[in-house]
């Protein structure tokens, strides 16, 4: 039995991560165009460094919540795969051992010179002058804004070969990464765990194949987790 979870932004601010489209999130205090593109960091680089400094800052100091754990328990029974528009560590750090990261690592930094080479970011500072080993500025390991979204296609495969798909923690309107859900088989059993009312987000089509859990990840994830722990284990 093959499970692939698809996780946003909602499943992290459990962990006290701040997301970038709910009330006081992120985008309050800083426009996309200042941090978030390549024309941001060619016009002021120190600016998008020093954001970005904050927000990994936020990620060494959070925690797995009973979220993470719980997908990363599932490994024990199923095969399970992440694919996540997250860019912090907390799959990672709850035990997932397969982790697709759509938008980039921000524990992570690569060259301006060759997006091949990516190192890892030693504690919460990147700086200004901080070289790769062509000699070139690094840069945060993101995918901004206008950036092509380069395991895009991985990603469809892995949606493409589940028996079930969770998406957890994502809006579903960030694209191209929205439109992941319909790579899904037809057989392919869809749970969408979510607190809110989501009206027309959710997938159409399929009869009985999408169930809406409204609840937070912290709790929802763990229910499921322990129904498809009992019907197919």
């Amino acid at each position: 039995m093959h499970i692939v979870f698809f996780t946003g932004a909602g499943i992290s601010a459990e962990s006290g991560l701040r997301t970038f489209r709910d009330s006081n999130g992120l985008w309050e205090e800083y426009r996309i165009e200042d941090v978030a593109t390549p024309a941001a960091f060619a016009r002021n680089p120190g600016l998008v460094l020093r954001f970005y400094d904050q927000r990994r800052r936020h990620v060494l100091e959070a925690r797995p919540n009973p979220a993470h754990r719980a997908i990363a328990g599932l490994e024990r029974d199923f095969d399970v795969d992440v694919v996540t528009q997250n860019v912090d560590d907390l799959h990672e750090r709850a035990g997932s051992s397969r982790v697709l990261h759509l938008h980039g690592e921000i524990l992570k930094a690569r060259s301006t010179l060759d997006p091949g080479i990516v190192v890892p970011v030693k504690g919460p500072l990147l700086g200004l002058g901080d070289r790769c080993p062509l000699g070139s500025q690094l840069r945060p390991h993101i995918v901004w804004f206008g950036e092509e979204v380069p395991l895009l296609d991985d990603a469809a495969r892995l949606v493409s070969s589940a028996d079930i798909l969770v998406v957890v923690g994502s809006s579903l309107q960030v694209w191209p990464a929205a439109g992941l859900v319909h790579a899904a088989q037809s057989h392919a059993l869809i749970h969408v765990v979510d607190p809110r009312d989501l009206g027309d987000l959710l997938p159409h089509g399929g009869g009985g194949r999408f169930t809406h859990w409204k609840e937070k990840a912290s709790t929802g994830i763990p229910m499921l987790a322990d129904l498809l722990t009992k019907q197919y284990a």
